[in-house]
């Protein structure tokens, strides 16, 4: 999707609908009555965001005691992030996908939706679409990097802890 069209929705055609569906609401509950709605469902949300996230980081915890990388859990801690960014913005339309996008039972159809779009988009997980990869020499380590240009930078501290600025050698 082109960048302006995604801004586009974003910052006009949502705030547009939302304003829509309060009007709405408000004609057919009360004002008073929609805006104690969209402050109970933000506390209700904020509780929600608050459970859900020490859950996910509990299970982070326990996934990287046990020497596991935790994948899945990190996707839901940005799903919840961005549930709770959702669900403090005023308005239904964002209340309600926040809140989707807090119950475990949905949470795993947007993660799947991440994970798969992430995966089309990298090389990293051997997407056959790719014709071309880089050739990858970092093996696999943030500590030695080889740059397009085919210098190897290295960085590494000495053994009595002092760092010293990353070294450029040529092959």
């Amino acid at each position: 999707m082109n960048m302006m069209l995604l801004l586009f929705l974003l910052f006009i055609v949502v705030p547009i609908a939302e304003l829509y569906v309060i009007i709405k609401v408000a004609q057919n509950t009360g004002v008073f009555n929609s805006i104690l709605l969209l402050i109970l469902v933000s506390f209700i949300g904020a509780w929600l965001v608050r459970a859900q996230g020490i859950g996910i980081i509990q299970k982070i915890k326990t996934q990287l005691t046990m020497g596991q990388i935790p994948n899945k859990e990190l996707v839901d801690g940005g799903l919840v992030l961005f549930a709770g960014a959702l669900m403090l913005t005023p308005g239904f339309i964002t209340d309600a996908l926040g809140l989707l996008l807090l119950f475990p039972l949905t949470r795993p159809i947007f993660r799947g939706l991440i994970i798969s779009r992430f995966k089309q988009k990298t090389s990293i997980f051997g997407n056959p679409n790719i014709k071309e990869r880089k050739k990858n020499n970092s093996r696999n380590s943030f500590f030695f990097y080889r740059n397009d240009q085919g210098r190897i930078i290295d960085l590494h501290a000495d053994d009595n802890g002092e760092v010293h600025p990353p070294e450029s050698q040529d092959d």
